[in-house]
């Protein structure tokens, strides 16, 4: 697949609390270190997000009485999936991982950091109608393709692809760059989200 000066890497939340011994450890979640790297390469536009959630957030379980991790509640916004505390702001975990080396990268997007809704999407609040400005940066930059790699596959890398669709970005998820949680049988529900959507799914980029 030919990269263009129009393209950017999108690497989502690569984050310790995602990665083995983290508050949300994801199966293998550093495994996507060097496949990133590996396409990185190919860019010339990288750009990195960040999970920022404030103490008491809106998602830990921890917040809601009786709730334990994976239930899900209702909110003003829809379902919100529970999850153990993770990624607060200016911990260890949310650092992003120690082997993660992007230093090219040209932004780095903090989202998740209002306390009573959730942003999964590199693009929009959980609410799907609340920007967190990353359009408009693409559009000013005049950057017009979207690949996405990082954790999670069928979470925040699956919104934000779907997203960058619903906003005229066609999207491509790098697979091989990517770790799923897996919860409640979301990646298949994820990816028939991508088949309605016209998101790409790629193996790999190639160098």
């Amino acid at each position: 697949m030919e990269i263009t000066p129009e393209d950017v890497l999108v690497v989502t939340d690569v984050q310790n609390d995602f990665c083995p011994g983290g508050a949300l450890a994801v199966r293998h979640g550093n495994r996507v270190i060097a496949p990133i790297h590996r396409a990185a390469r190919r860019f010339d536009h990288v750009v990195l997000t960040q999970d920022w959630h404030p103490p008491g957030h809106l998602s830990f379980a921890t917040r809601h009485s009786g709730k334990k991790p994976f239930e899900t509640i209702e909110t003003p916004h829809g379902h919100q999936e529970l999850w153990p505390d993770h990624f607060v702001q200016g911990t260890p975990g949310a650092d992003f991982h120690p082997s993660l080396h992007l230093s090219q990268a040209e932004l780095i997007l903090r989202k998740g950091h209002r306390i009573d809704i959730d942003s999964y999407s590199a693009f929009f609040e959980n609410d799907r109608t609340t920007p967190t400005g990353l359009a408009g940066y693409l559009r000013e930059r005049g950057l017009k393709r979207v690949f996405l790699a990082g954790l999670t596959y069928d979470f925040c890398v699956g919104y934000s692809a779907l997203d960058a669709t619903k906003l005229g970005f066609p999207a491509v998820v790098i697979r091989e760059g990517c770790q799923a949680i897996d919860l409640n049988g979301s990646v298949e529900k994820m990816e028939e989200e991508f088949r309605r959507a016209g998101v790409m799914v790629v193996e790999r980029v190639e160098d």
